[in-house]
């Protein structure tokens, strides 16, 4: 299948598939980009909800839609789902979790009660910016050791391959 840019799939340095002792085809985690995406996102959001649990009484995903609150004040729920990938089940346990522990204001939309806007209200911004300070030292420790050339590189891949999923 051709790429979306019409320049035919990447070059590779190494292959996302091996043969298993049978002769079979198989994937080889040591090529396979989806395997290092979970895999990193796994222990990262398994510490950071460890963390956050243990120091702020929310976890990762209660965090995510906190942070994206903040980043779009009045934002629907839906709206959340749609930029931080998260579906709506979750989307609605946190925002119930963020709003039982006194940190949102949520309006209803004059067209529709049942659809709200969400803002945080000043309990919710001091747990934002207690939160951000300790997601950023994370995210520092994350990229330690990676060349600001080579994070900006990553990066642009990274914002790519989203771009390329929304299209799949």
């Amino acid at each position: 299948m051709p790429h979306p840019s019409g320049a035919g799939p990447a070059r590779r340095h190494s292959e996302p598939v091996q043969k298993n002792p049978d002769g079979r085809t198989v994937i080889d985690i040591r090529g396979y980009a989806p395997y290092y995406f979970a895999s990193v996102n796994s222990a990262l959001s398994r510490g950071a909800s460890a963390q956050y649990l243990n120091e702020f009484g929310i976890g990762v995903t209660e965090w995510r839609v906190l942070s994206w609150i903040a980043t779009e004040p009045g934002v629907p729920a839906s709206r959340i789902c749609e930029i931080i990938a998260l579906d709506k089940g979750a989307v609605s346990r946190a925002i119930n979790k963020l709003d039982q522990l006194g940190l949102l204001i949520a309006t209803p939309s004059p067209s529709d009660p049942r659809r709200k806007s969400l803002e945080l209200n000043e309990a919710g911004w001091a747990l934002h910016d207690k939160l951000l300070d300790v997601a950023l030292e994370r995210e520092s420790r994350l990229v330690e050791g990676v060349a600001p050339q080579d994070l900006e590189v990553f990066l642009k891949v990274m914002r790519t391959m989203r771009a390329n999923v929304d299209g799949m």
